[in-house]
């Protein structure tokens, strides 16, 4: 049997507006319909499924227990079919538009979306640095790096990567201490975005116990880039991902005084609503960069011990 006559298709796009503007005037309004029209559509789908949708009121339409019930299903399928008529009006060239965690755009996106669009040549770019979470039911973004322990249940979630870190800073600032050579120098020095629990992490894998930064308060700061900006400026230790700073520690700009680097469960994902993992373009991003970022990693972070995501 046809899909449109086990399932009426079109008096279900009239339940949906009734039920969401509450009125069956202004849902014929918005579908360009007559009232009697929607009225009739309406007993239609009643009739279909064997029980009442609407209380009809004095100025008001109520949602019975049965249309609550089918109401975020109907809305979630017409959401899936919207993104099937999406696809497929899509053109040869469209564009992605990404919303990345600052240090990410920044310190890695920036430097290889070049590689992708040679890869993909129809598809323009456009890449925003944000630190709010992205809803995808408002803001206009096909994807998300996200910065945290993840996965999201409500997403589809890809992880990317949970980066090694560990304390780096200018050697001139190193040389003014005669030169750091174990943990406990590291506390002579401004320590940068002290808050952070990357430290603590940092110094138990050392075998040390975790200090008390509480003092240091100069330099509080939460996204990296800006901590890595002020390590270059020779104002403190920041606590760093070593995939961020390759060029910088290969220059000599940086130092990471020991070669024992951390991790921890905080991670870099990509995320999407589920009804889009099919979308080619997204598919294109997701494949290029799981690729990407596994080959950087592998060139830029140092081994951990006993540690399988290194």
């Amino acid at each position: 049997m046809k899909l449109s006559r086990k399932v009426p298709l079109n008096a279900l796009r009239v339940f949906e507006a009734v039920a969401r503007h509450g009125s069956f005037s202004r849902a014929a309004d918005e579908l360009g319909m007559t009232q009697t029209a929607v009225s009739y559509q309406i007993k239609l789908l009643e009739g279909h499924i064997g029980d009442q949708l609407f209380l009809r009121q004095p100025r008001q339409i109520v949602n019975t227990e049965t249309a609550e019930r089918m109401l975020p299903s109907v809305v979630k399928a017409f959401d899936f079919l919207g993104e099937a008529m999406a696809l497929a009006q899509q053109t040869a060239s469209e564009t992605l538009e990404i919303h990345s965690s600052p240090t990410f755009a920044s310190h890695w996106l920036a430097r290889n979306l070049g590689a992708f669009q040679l890869e993909h040549p129809g598809i323009a770019v456009r890449l925003l640095r944000v630190s709010k979470i992205t809803d995808f039911n408002r803001d206009p973004a096909d994807v998300a790096i996200r910065w945290g322990v993840g996965p999201w249940p409500d997403l589809e979630c890809q992880l990317l990567g949970r980066f090694t870190y560990a304390p780096m800073l200018s050697p001139a600032l190193a040389a003014s201490i005669g030169g750091v050579n174990q943990p406990s120098d590291l506390l002579k020095l401004p320590i940068i975005g002290a808050q952070q629990e990357a430290w603590q992490h940092w110094f138990a894998a050392m075998g040390e116990a975790i200090p008390d930064l509480t003092s240091h308060k100069q330099h509080n700061y939460i996204e990296q880039d800006l901590s890595g900006n002020a390590a270059l400026a020779g104002q403190g230790v920041a606590m760093l991902n070593h995939i961020y700073y390759p060029d910088e520690l290969a220059s000599g700009r940086l130092v990471a005084p020991f070669h024992t680097p951390s991790g921890d469960d905080v991670g870099v994902w990509l995320v999407y609503p589920h009804s889009r993992r099919n979308t080619p373009k997204i598919k294109a991003f997701r494949e290029w960069i799981t690729a990407a970022v596994a080959a950087d990693r592998l060139r830029t972070e140092p081994a951990m011990p006993d540690n399988p995501d290194a």
